[in-house]
């Protein structure tokens, strides 16, 4: 009967395992191929397109943004943090996000004028009134999410997310080429949401109705506004940039800025999500085993800088042949911004992996807490930074993110169950080979002849990515094994976090 105990405890932990490494496996492997799709449409695009049309792109964005705060995102995640909701919560959560996202889009259907006025381009409201009919995807993206995200479902979702990638590329694309302008940035989110609406709700193969009667849901609300908080506190770092640069730099260099911005955020804005949807729901999974959670997050946080690191390293020292071959001649100009904004993404990059740990625990204070600091202390940041033209602006970034990063880690990390020592320690040997190479690698360029942008280009990511393994083959042999093992599901001994 004791063995057979053992045996039964130990064959859980195994099984979570596989099915956090496959929901993994399906989240990010849909994720690669679905931003490869993406990416491969949206430079082609940016090549078309001009910088002001990513300028007044922007401008929508800083009220699409603000009232996404309150899309019910909060409440979803909820639902998966809660592990006894019954079918009267779960139809109660319908009703919410339906009755929040039409409620939004009216909102921001009649405060189109508004915007536009403030940034000084009528067009925008325009953009503005048509976006509005995003809000109705919403609630069949966010519900039927929520519904397989409970259980550790990701295949069928990740399917519908390649297949939504592949719409809004190619939605992308005849619109530029069609000349469609700024329209073109309008109509691919829109494809691109309304297909994965459809084939989120066709995957979940839920059954059920929204219920209007909300007597009951006060927990879940209550869990949903303290998300939507933390929400709004990012969207006071994420846009405040744009808010404060929108209306003095115009819609030209503020296109320069923001396509910037977009290139060097590829990794924490686009993979990075992708890992936090997985590690969430294992961390309230596991809300009653810190040990195991505080494992697993030291391990995390190695393997995505294992990662994360050599791609900005390489980002800072390869921006200006990177731009030129890719976005093209005319928006050269970004190169100083991407070498200035590639020093800070290390930062952000561990900053974003604390909130899903903290709120997993049920800790979603900690997330309100530091965004309330970031949304003080970053467009402080901006605000200063843009005396100095938007070189400044992206240089700001490098100050206010390290900042932010000590700020989160002193409030998560006791929560969590790490020290910081711990921490450093887990990353240290991806930060010294990114170094390392980023140092080789810029003085290699400095020795290069005069080459085609596309020539040294290659040239130089060849060489990184060469002195980068052999520096982690050399001196960090450990922890490429463990990410080897991490690939191939041989860790079963280890606690099951370690999959996210």
């Amino acid at each position: 009967m004791q063995n057979a105990a053992v045996e039964a405890s130990q064959s859980e932990p195994v099984s979570l395992f596989a099915q956090t490494r496959q929901a993994m496996i399906w989240r990010s492997g849909a994720q690669i191929v679905g931003q490869l799709i993406t990416w491969g449409a949206t430079f082609l695009v940016i090549r078309i397109l001009d910088p002001r049309d990513y300028g007044l792109f922007a401008m929508t964005q800083v009220m699409l943004s603000l009232l996404n705060m309150l899309n019910g995102a909060g409440l979803a995640r909820g639902l998966i943090q809660r592990q006894d909701a019954d079918e009267r919560l779960i139809r109660q959560l319908y009703g919410m996000l339906i009755l929040l996202n039409f409620t939004l889009g009216a909102i921001q259907f009649a405060m189109a004028p508004v915007a536009a006025a403030y940034f000084k381009q009528p067009i925008v409201a325009d953009l503005l009134r048509v976006q509005s009919l995003l809000y109705i995807t919403t609630p069949f993206v966010a519900f039927p999410y929520a519904l397989l995200a409970r259980s550790i479902e990701f295949k069928q979702q990740a399917k519908v997310y390649l297949l939504s990638s592949v719409t809004g590329g190619l939605t992308a694309l005849a619109g530029a080429h069609a000349g469609w302008g700024v329209w073109t940035l309008i109509a691919a989110p829109m494809a691109l949401f309304t297909t994965r609406a459809v084939g989120m709700t066709v995957a979940s193969g839920h059954r059920y109705r929204p219920l209007f009667d909300f007597r009951g849901a006060g927990g879940l609300a209550k869990f949903g506004g303290l998300m939507a908080m933390t929400q709004f506190l990012w969207l006071m770092q994420s846009q405040a940039d744009v808010l404060i640069a929108g209306r003095s730099l115009g819609p030209a260099n503020l296109g320069l800025y923001t396509t910037s911005v977009f290139l060097t955020l590829i990794l924490v804005s686009k993979f990075v999500p992708a890992v936090n949807d997985v590690a969430f729901s294992v961390y309230a999974r596991l809300q009653d085993d810190r040990e195991a959670v505080a494992q697993g997050f030291a391990r995390l946080a190695r393997m995505v800088m294992l990662v994360a690191m050599p791609f900005y390293a390489g980002l800072a020292v390869t921006a200006e042949p990177l731009v030129a071959t890719v976005l093209g001649p005319k928006w050269i100009d970004a190169a100083p911004l991407v070498r200035l904004l590639a020093l800070s993404m290390p930062a952000m990059t561990l900053q974003v992996l604390f909130n899903p740990v903290c709120d997993g625990l049920g800790h979603p204070r900690i997330g309100l807490r530091t965004g309330l600091v970031g949304a003080l202390l970053l467009p402080l940041c901006f605000f200063i930074g843009l005396n100095w033209g938007v070189q400044g602006l992206a240089a700001s970034w490098i100050v206010g993110y390290p900042i932010y990063l000590v700020v989160t880690a002193y409030w998560a990390l006791p929560v969590i169950g790490l020290s910081a020592r711990s921490l450093a320690k887990a990353v240290a040997p991806a930060v010294s080979a990114a170094v390392g190479m980023g140092a080789a690698v810029a003085i290699l360029d400095t020795l290069l002849p005069p080459l085609a942008d596309p020539v040294r280009l290659a040239i130089l990511v060849a060489a990184g990515a060469s002195i980068y393994s052999a520096w982690i083959g050399l001196f960090a042999r450990p922890m490429l094994q463990e990410a080897v093992a991490l690939a191939l599901g041989r860790m079963h001994g280890l606690p099951v976090t370690s999959a996210a």
